[in-house]
């Protein structure tokens, strides 16, 4: 279903559309809610409260963005709201400014160019041929290694890395800049790896001795 049809059907208040979505989409905003709240119970309650703001507000949507970003944007301001309340809250635009102006020595400066641009621009992290071919431990290395992000840099990585959402839909979601964006989400890929990396090094090491 193309987001018209789909918008129709949750007008016409289709439960069977409304209940597909929820199969598809809830799992991806349990996890963006969990990052800004204190525990698995309440990001559920967050998730739950999303939809029900789905249901309330879809009379309203005007379609300036895609239905998607729509959902996951009202799920990115309840979790804040939830976060507030539980005291950890910071707003995203202010946070993601601070992550991405911060002076931090998170990439290896052989990476650059010397006109300053990327050298070898940070992947995908789940495209590293090294990946493809070993066990499920590697990736377990991968997903601590974005747990220990810092909180924006972890978000924006979930959310393009793992949740597929382009950059537009990113940075709408989470009401944050496209330079900002793409700072956090350099760092953040040239952190994975590098953690990636060091994994793989040490496994080689262990095979050869």
């Amino acid at each position: 279903m193309d987001d018209a049809e789909l918008v129709q059907r949750l007008r016409a208040r289709d439960e069977r559309a409304f209940a597909e979505l929820v199969g598809m989409w809830s799992p991806s905003m349990l996890r963006l809610a969990r990052m800004y709240v204190p525990s698995q119970a309440v990001a559920e309650e967050v998730v739950q409260e999303a939809w029900l703001g789905v249901l309330q507000g879809i009379d309203r949507f005007e379609g300036r963005s895609s239905l998607k970003t729509w959902v996951f944007r009202i799920l990115v301001n309840r979790a804040m709201t939830r976060g507030a309340r539980e005291a950890r809250s910071v707003p995203f635009a202010a946070l993601a400014a601070r992550e991405a102006g911060a002076d931090e020595p998170a990439v290896d400066p052989d990476r650059f160019a010397r006109d300053g641009a990327w050298a070898s621009p940070p992947r995908r992290w789940e495209e590293s041929p090294e990946l493809k071919t070993r066990s499920d431990e590697t990736l377990a290395v991968a997903r601590e290694a974005i747990e220990r992000l810092p909180p924006m840099q972890r978000l924006v990585i979930t959310m393009r890395d793992l949740e597929g959402f382009p950059s537009d839909e990113t940075c709408n979601a989470l009401d944050i800049s496209e330079t900002n964006q793409r700072v956090l989400l350099h760092r953040a890929r040239a952190k994975v790896r590098a953690a990636l990396e060091e994994h793989l090094e040490a496994a080689d090491e262990a095979v050869h001795t």
